[in-house]
């Protein structure tokens, strides 16, 4: 019999100092989206499960925990990734003409773990624009997912870039079932030849051996000018490395301290995706801490089917990975209820500075807070000194 106290797996209890600083990293990449111009948007927990499935993919309908309303008996779910929640929000609350910037930060659940070392409880943080089809979009988003990184204290990344259309772009015209695309889909995912072998099974002989090519384009830039030279010269796949080249330049000329690098196989692990995508990774982290790219698709079941690129991370991944976390000085005061203390402690409080009282009784006691300073009496007045 387990113990009542004991976690499902992959929940864990965030505990004071990691917590402090995950909401400091929140705090902190919601500044730096305000900075692009991104407006904060809170979607619900959990909805009616069409809309948070639809368009989605089979992956994200497996992540998706679903329960029954007890109001109304339709079954709901709570979600497993919320840029459909955005999209559902642009479609049907902004409904803008022009161009949306909207961000969010806010949990989501996994009915599975994603990877052997994720939460099934991430702290999704993203950001979106909706209305422009050009690749500014695509570049401002890439920046800004770098730029959170960065602020975060994540060091050594490295920038996988793909894109959707090449795979669309050989499947294009071929018959094919829904179960069939995901085993495809999959094994180009994990680069499995044997996996990709059976589910090319039927499939036209030239399209079996080009999606069978795509298991050994990645690594650096050269992969593009190899991609251009084996793989079928149709325009949508042609303008799909064209902007991989641009995205890469750009990363290049922007973030020289980012390794960039080509996977044409990797379709981005969501099925919205639609063209150029990217995958980040840190060099002390097996999996990908960060990811975004083109979905101009996410909105139609929203009757609105337009432009739309994004990126999204998880929190408490980032702050694991954070290096150097500043420590959290405070000054430390007695208790008491002498007139003069009580306001010195308020007047320190109002400037930003966090005071702990010591509570009668535990003046040796250490706590979370690194406190530098102390406040004393001096002079007939409450003063602060360094310890």
């Amino acid at each position: 019999m387990s113990s009542a106290w004991l976690l499902p797996e992959h929940i864990a209890d965030v505990l004071p100092a990691q917590a402090r600083h995950i909401e400091e990293l929140r705090r902190g990449l919601l500044d730096v989206a305000r900075s692009y111009g991104c407006e904060l948007v809170i979607p619900p927990m959990l909805e009616h499960i069409e809309s948070l499935l639809s368009g989605t993919g089979r992956e994200l309908d497996l992540k998706t925990f679903k329960l029954v309303d007890q109001l109304s008996g339709r079954t709901l779910g709570l979600r497993a990734d919320i840029t459909p929640q955005v999209a559902r929000i642009d479609a049907h609350l902004l409904n803008r003409e022009g161009v949306a910037r909207l961000c969010y930060c806010g949990p989501v659940l996994h009915a599975r773990p994603s990877a052997m070392h994720a939460t099934r409880e991430p702290l999704q943080f993203g950001a979106e624009i909706y209305g422009h089809a050009g690749l500014e979009a695509d570049l401002e988003v890439q920046d800004l997912a770098l730029d959170c990184l960065h602020l975060a204290g994540v060091n050594e990344l490295v920038l996988d870039l793909g894109d959707a259309r090449i795979v669309r772009s050989l499947l294009g015209g071929v018959v094919a079932g829904t179960e069939q695309l995901m085993q495809i889909y999959a094994a180009l995912g994990v680069k499995d030849a044997v996996a990709l072998r059976d589910a090319t099974q039927g499939l036209p002989a030239d399209v079996a051996r080009s999606l069978h090519s795509l298991l050994s384009l990645y690594g650096g830039l050269e992969v593009i000018a190899v991609a251009r030279a084996t793989l079928p010269s149709r325009e949508p796949l042609l303008a799909a490395l064209a902007d991989i080249e641009a995205l890469a330049a750009h990363a290049a000329s922007a973030h020289p301290d980012v390794k960039v690098g080509v996977d044409l196989a990797d379709i981005g692990g969501n099925g919205y995706y639609s063209g150029a995508r990217f995958t980040v990774y840190a060099a002390r982290w097996p999996d990908a801490i960060a990811r975004g790219g083109r979905y101009d698709e996410v909105g139609a079941v929203f009757g609105r089917n337009r432009p739309a690129v994004g990126l999204s991370l998880d929190l408490k991944t980032v702050a694991n990975l954070a290096t150097n976390p500043q420590a959290h000085t405070a000054i430390r005061a007695p208790w008491g209820e002498d007139a003069a203390l009580r306001l010195a402690v308020r007047r320190l409080r109002e400037r930003g500075e966090s005071v702990v009282c010591v509570l009668p009784g535990h003046e040796h006691e250490g706590q979370e807070f690194a406190c530098d300073r102390e406040l004393v009496a001096q002079g007939g007045e409450w003063i602060v000194r360094a310890l």
